[in-house]
């Protein structure tokens, strides 16, 4: 009820731009365009967690991009979920033109832990994954997700906490549900998240696909159908990535 009751309000009540607080619009066309404006970059954390698959980024944690996400996050503005999503398309766009194995693509989104769906009145990561797959559909991608993670283990709150910290508060924290690495083989594998700052959540998923047996469906050169994908990721990451 608390979310179709959000959604119902993005839609009939006036709204400040996300990013900078404009009002009357959801995102404003600056802010749209440093969430949207940059070409996705490979990014990585350092230090890189094992088992981190490959990256790509729309844009950097910070300023209006910053906002948005927290926007969308924390305080329920659920209309920035279709730009946010049209970021994210671009991030897995950005991941597929290295080549790798065909086959068809599913997202997968990291899960959030369940008080925090519950305090929250929604799954961000999910919703701005859906999103995500219809923007690759509209411009003739085939895509669905594919929510097959899930926390089989409480986890601590990761805010506070430092890049070794995070690795061990998550690993081990994620499991592919019943049958869900049926559904994911001879699939082009994309795991997606709205952040990226340690890496951590990301390269505990892959574990948690990989235990699949999903390592094993390798393209020509070995290369792994697991990629990921986020909107935005902590300025360091890009600042080692920039030749």
């Amino acid at each position: 009820m608390r979310g179709w009751w959000r959604d119902f309000a993005d839609l009939v009540l006036p709204a400040d731009c996300g990013g900078c607080g404009r009002p009357r619009m959801a995102l404003c066309a600056s802010c749209r365009t440093a969430l949207c404006g940059a070409a996705p970059r490979r990014v990585r954390p350092v230090p890189e967690p094992p088992g981190l698959p490959l990256v790509h980024a729309a844009a950097r944690y910070e300023d209006a991009v910053r906002a948005v996400l927290l926007a969308h996050k924390e305080r329920g503005a659920l209309g920035l979920a279709e730009a946010l999503g049209a970021a994210l398309a671009g991030a897995v766009r950005a991941g597929l033109q290295g080549g790798g194995p065909d086959g068809p693509l599913v997202l997968v989104p990291v899960p959030s832990a369940r008080r925090a769906v519950a305090a929250r009145g929604h799954d961000p990561t999910r919703r701005i994954a859906l999103a995500a797959a219809r923007e690759l559909r509209r411009t003739g991608l085939p895509a669905r997700i594919l929510p097959v993670l899930r926390q089989r283990r409480p986890v601590a709150d990761q805010s506070g906490l430092s890049a070794r910290q995070r690795l061990v508060n998550l690993t081990g924290a994620l499991e592919v549900v019943a049958g869900g690495g049926r559904l994911l083989a001879g699939r082009r594998v994309v795991l997606v998240d709205d952040l990226m700052t340690t890496g951590a959540s990301l390269s505990e998923g892959a574990r948690a696909l990989r235990a699949t047996g999903l390592e094993e469906l390798r393209g020509p050169g070995g290369m792994s159908r697991t990629k990921a994908a986020v909107v935005a990721a902590s300025p360091d990451s890009f600042e080692i990535n920039r030749n």
